[in-house]
């Protein structure tokens, strides 16, 4: 990871077995990373977020997003329905 919030996003993001079922999660929380990107995808504000989840941070959110886009770039892709 290579980026301004890698080594952030080592330290605010956890994948735990034993918590949420395995999902990723903000650490020290049982928030799924899932739940944050859903909320920021319906267009909640993240002074919104910060709100309903007051253990979040700004660092939390963006750790978030940089988990999303890690992710997105370390994942093959297949299309689909492509004849």
């Amino acid at each position: 990871m290579q980026s301004s919030y890698g080594s952030d996003m080592r330290e605010r993001i956890e994948i735990n077995p034993r918590v949420c079922g395995g999902q990723p999660v903000i650490k020290g929380t049982r928030i799924p990373v899932a739940t944050v990107l859903e909320q920021l995808a319906d267009n909640e504000s993240w002074d919104s977020l910060l709100r309903g989840y007051p253990e979040l941070t700004r660092d939390d959110i963006q750790a978030a997003l940089e988990y999303a886009r890690y992710s997105i770039l370390h994942t093959e892709i297949t299309a689909l329905g492509v004849a």
